[in-house]
Order: structure tokens, then sequence, then C-alpha cells
């Protein structure tokens, strides 16, 4: 009977040995079971060795200057990839101690840092133990984002993320797998990666960012806007201080260096990227559209479409971010000036007085009477919204001024503003160095270097007297100073007037050019015709349409800057007219070149021609309209220009002091 009793109580302690193996091994065995079942892609595929090399993230196109300056970027997300060696060694640091200290002892997962959650976290409730994500787990979340999921099917997800973490310490370095998490991560403000970030928050290169700075970014990452230093600055310091707090910990600080660095303020150089500012916003703006045309036309090895917006593209340009920034100064201060000429001339009076249909027109184009239109207001409700004073914000050169104003006043106040292009243009090379297409791209979107055409006044001349001297005649050759009429079959004849009413005597074509007499241009026009002028035109780049009439020889047609640029080159350049280009070459985001651009060149004029054109416009400069090149500036230098005296008038409808070059 005891051996019974025994023998029963041993098949009992068996049966509870089995069950507690079963209840310990059953976990083990249904992980097993999962990550096999993950890993033959019965939950869905993973992503394959391609895609796993080549990860499918959002990258910025950059345009870089010829000195290598970041221009701008064209994203949906502010993106931009660097290489391990362009990271500071204080940031690789800061991440190891706040997120995964273990970093370069693991292969992916950390078993010691999952055991720390499971015990810490799920059994005792400790929040603040930490996660047990490394950062190549966090790398693979990033780089293949997860859906909003729960219970069966986040547990799969995260076996998932483990798989290919593992399979992204076997194809990648540590030092490459650091680079790749930090060009992921979103850091706020529309910033996404370290190099965007440091160019944000403190307009510097990773390589130079500071251990506070560091810290600071790097503390961003657990959420960006709690811990932003721009919308929550005491959140963001308290965060940067449990950074350096970690770094000290983990010996990457010493205790002195924690105690001095901990002590210092958040210094931001805060500049949100914004395509409205920045060098040459009008420049890129105009480059946009030629590349969203250009990666249409272009496709990538899978048969797709390049994607301007996605594939980090690197546009290398021509313009000189010294003399961009030269232009730009320039400009503003000479326009100051102008506009205060302007305001005196129409001081008491109003410039549309006799041409209401400015405003009109005005108000007509606008977005707001488009909307409120397309809304169903009348007319009359329009205006009455036109009239209502609102809060806005308006531009001046002394910087943006906030106020009330009616949409009707700002559209007059706008409307007072003139308006310029520069374009500079090496003429051997045809390489455009610097391009301002207005005021303030903020405010002013138009582009007056090549999307505008103005009227080009005696700016037009030149290629008139090129003809000239193309033909045989000198600059000494001497023309009356007289009023001169030319027939027009079936039209009234033609007769221009001298802009100072005076005739008389005998002028070379260098003085005439030099004084921009109407009259001798009157003659040469009478002597060719107006069919030749436009043919040498055509020869040095001028592409828009020209109307074959006299009048062309003062300057009657619409002509862009862009255009004349190129063609005036043409003088510098020996008669060879360069096309101008902007783009040297277009790499992908691996430096692949996808295509390089060399400019057309074209024998326009005769070299003998070129250098007698050069002789008859430094007239200008030397005793001609463009003297106070000279006298005011101070420009020693040998120049050429063509210059008129200024004029008011009005162009498109818009009001504006022109001063031709």
């Amino acid at each position: 009977m005891g051996n019974m009793t025994n023998k029963k109580k041993r098949g009992v302690f068996r049966m509870f040995v089995l069950l507690m193996w079963v209840v310990a091994l059953l976990p083990l065995a249904i992980i097993v079971l999962v990550l096999g079942a993950v890993n033959m892609g019965k939950f869905g595929e993973l992503p394959t060795f391609e895609e796993l090399e080549n990860p499918n993230s959002s990258l910025a196109s950059e345009v870089i200057s010829s000195d290598n300056v970041l221009l701008g970027k064209y994203y949906i997300q502010n993106r931009s990839n660097i290489h391990y060696k362009e990271l500071a060694e204080n940031t690789v640091d800061a991440l190891k101690a706040t997120e995964d200290i273990r970093f370069e002892e693991h292969s992916g997962v950390d078993m010691r840092g999952l055991g720390r959650v499971f015990f810490k976290t799920v059994i005792l409730q400790q929040r603040s133990s930490g996660g047990g994500s490394t950062i190549t787990q966090q790398l693979a979340k990033n780089l293949f984002p997860r859906e909003n999921e729960s219970g069966f099917r986040l547990a799969v997800r995260k076996v998932k993320e483990w798989i290919i973490a593992v399979r992204l310490e076997r194809n990648y370095t540590k030092q490459e797998i650091m680079a790749m998490y930090l060009n992921t991560v979103e850091f706020g403000h529309n910033s996404y990666g370290i190099k965007s970030a440091a160019k944000t928050f403190f307009n510097k290169m990773p390589s130079q960012l500071k251990v506070e700075e560091s810290a600071m970014l790097v503390g961003l990452l657990q959420a960006p806007t709690r811990y932003s230093p721009v919308r929550n600055p005491k959140n963001a310091l308290i965060r940067r201080n449990t950074v350096l707090s970690q770094m000290e910990k983990y010996k990457f600080l010493s205790e002195a260096a924690y105690d001095s660095i901990v002590k210092l303020p958040i210094k931001l150089n805060f500049r949100a990227e914004d395509h409205n500012d920045g060098l040459a916003p009008y420049f890129r703006e105009t480059l946009r559209l030629e590349l969203v045309k250009w990666c249409k036309e272009h496709k990538k090895s899978d048969g797709s479409s390049y994607n301007l917006y996605r594939d980090g593209l690197r546009i290398y340009t021509t313009i000189d971010s010294r003399l961009q920034e030269y232009a730009e100064e320039g400009m503003k201060e000479h326009l100051t000036e102008l506009q205060k000429t302007f305001y005196q001339h129409w001081k008491g009076r109003v410039p549309w007085a006799q041409h209401p249909e400015v405003i009109e027109d005005g108000i007509k184009k606008s977005d707001r009477y488009i909307s409120l239109k397309a809304e169903g207001l009348s007319e009359q409700e329009i205006k009455e919204n036109f009239a209502t004073k609102i809060p806005m914000t308006i531009f001046s050169w002394k910087g943006d001024i906030d106020t009330m104003m009616s949409p009707l006043d700002s559209l007059k106040y706008y409307k007072m503003f003139l308006q310029a292009g520069v374009m500079s243009i090496e003429p051997q090379t045809g390489y455009v160095r610097a391009w301002v297409g207005g005021n303030n791209y903020r405010y002013f979107k138009y582009d007056h270097v090549k999307a505008g055409r103005r009227q080009v006044g005696s700016t037009f001349k030149p290629f008139l007297y090129t003809l000239a001297m193309q033909e045989g005649y000198s600059p000494c050759f001497k023309v009356p100073n007289v009023r001169v009429t030319i027939p027009i079959p079936g039209q009234p004849d033609w007769s221009p007037s001298n802009s100072d009413g005076k005739y008389g005597g005998m002028l070379t074509l260098k003085e005439a050019l030099a004084e921009s007499v109407n009259s001798v241009s009157a003659y040469l026009m009478k002597q060719f015709g107006p069919k030749p002028m436009i043919e040498i035109a055509r020869k040095m780049g001028i592409t828009s349409p020209i109307d074959e009439v006299p009048s062309i020889c003062l300057g009657t047609p619409d002509v862009s800057l862009f255009e004349m640029c190129g063609a005036y080159s043409t003088f510098a350049n020996k008669g060879v007219w360069t096309e101008p280009i902007y783009i040297t070459r277009i790499e992908d985001k691996n430096g692949m070149v996808l295509q390089e651009f060399v400019p057309r060149k074209v024998e326009a004029i005769s070299e003998e021609t070129a250098y007698l054109m050069l002789n008859l416009m430094q007239g200008v400069v030397q005793s001609g309209t463009g003297g106070r090149l000279r006298f005011r500036f101070g420009l020693t230098n040998p120049l050429q220009v063509k210059q008129v005296q200024r004029k008011i008038r009005v162009m498109d409808g818009l009001w504006a002091l022109h001063q031709h070059w």
C-alpha cells in the first residue's frame, strides 16, 4: 500500500515538472515559431536585399552654387543625407548614451535590454527604465514604418523589426547604421535628418556641433514638439541636460565638463528653411520649373521618372554665392534710393489718376478677387470686402511692417514700388553668376530676369550699330543730326524726335550712341531696314518676337533681361554668342552624374565688329549718358554700357522708374 502511494506521488511530481517545463518553454517555442513564420513571409513580405540596400525614404534635392554653397532645397521632407565621417563625435556619443549604450556590442537586438524592459517595465511597472529598442531597431522602424497596429499584429510587427534590424546589421557597418539613423529621424520644424536639423537650429554643418548643441538635438528625438527649443524652451533645456547627464553617466563627459556645460543656456541660430528666403529665391523658382520638366523626361533604372522632391538629386549651378549676395545687397541699396526719388516725383499726386485700369486690373487679377468671385459674392460685396481694413504684414525696404490696411490700399501701396532685375554673366563660358529677379520674393513673386519681357528702349540700339559696323561703317563715321522721315507703305510716315528736341551739326556714330540720339538711329534704320537688324539680334541670342517695323531701332520690342545679357556678352566674347546656362551637372543621391550641361556657341559677328562695338559703348561711360558710373560710383575700370535717361512709364500695369543698361 505504501509503495503504491509513493509511486502515485512520484507520478504527480513528474507531471508537475513536465507542466512547469511546458509553461517555461511554450513562450520560447511560440517565439521561435513566430520568428520562423515571419522570416518565411507568412505574415507579410519582409524587405528584400535590394530594399535594404536602397531604403525608400524621401530625400530633398539640393541646389549647390559654383563655390559649393547650398542655395536651397526642393522637398516634401526636408532631409539630406550625410556620411559618418561628417558627424561630430559628441553627437554619436550623445545618441549612444541616451538611446543605446550597448550599440557596439549587440547584433541588432539587445537581449539584455529586452530582459531589463520585461522585468522593470512589465513586471515592476517602472516606466522610467527606458525602452528596449536598439538604434538599429529604430532605424528599421524609420525605414519601413509600421501602421497603427495593436495586439497580435503589433507583436508580429515588432518581430519583423527585429528581423530587419538583424539583416541591417549583416548588410551595414555600425558606422553606416549610425549615419543612416541620424539621416532618417525627425527633429521638428520640418527638419529631417541631422544635416537639416543642424542647419535649421544652429546654421551649422553637423561636424561643427558643440556638445551642448548635439545633446539638445538628440533630446529632440523623443518628442520634437514637446522639447522644441523654439516653442518650449524650458522643456528643451531640461531634456538637453538629461542627455548631458547620460553622457556623464557613461563617461563620455567628465564630471567637471558636465558641471560646466549643464549651466549653459540654449543658444540658437534658428533659420527654418523657407522657399521665400535665402539666396537667389527667384533663380531657385525658375530652376525648379525647369527641373520638374527635366525629371519627367529622364528615367531611372527601374523605368520610373525622377522625382525632384523625393530622389535627393544634387543640382550644381553656375551661381556664385558671393556675387549673388553682392547683387542682392546692391540692388536693395540702389532701389532704396531710387524709390525716394520716385516718391518725391509723385508727391501730392496719384500716378494712376489717368489710368484707373491699372488698379481695376490689379484687383481682378488678385487671388482675393478670384476666391471671392468663386464663393458667389457680387461685385458690390467684393468691393466692400476690398475696402475693409484687416491686419496684415506688408513689405518695406526697412523691414516687414505689421499694420491694419484694406486690401485695396495694400494693392495701391504695392503698385508704388519700383521693380528691377539683375543678371550677371561670364561672357566666355556663358555661366550665369548672379540672378536677382525682384525686390523680395515673399511679396513680389514675378521674376524680372527671364519670365518677364519689357520694352528695352535704347538698349536695343547697339544691334543697329552692330549692323552698321558689320557693313563697313566706323565709329568715326559722321551723320547729320537732322530729323529723319521713313515712309511706311499703307501707314503714316515715321519721323522720331530726339529726346532733348535738339538738332543740328554732325555727329560721329560713337557720339550718337553715347548720347542716345534718335535721329542718328533713324538714319541708320533708313539705310538698312528693320529685317537685317532683326537678323543680327537673332544671331546674338534674342528669341522674343520682334515686329519688322522701323521703330525697333529705338527699342520698341519686349525682350527679357536674360536674352539681353546673353546678347551683350557677344561683344565681350570677340563676336561669339555663348548661350547663357545656369546648370553645370545633375547628380543622383549616390553622386552618379546624370547629365552635364555645355552651352551652345555661335559666331554671331566678326571679331573686328565686336571690337568696334566695345569702343562705341565705352563712349557711353566716358562722355555720354552713362557718365554717372564714373563720377557717382567711382568706377574707373574699363566699362562698356548702353544707358538712356531715366523715364517714368506704365508697363503692364506697373508704374516704374526704369534705368536701361
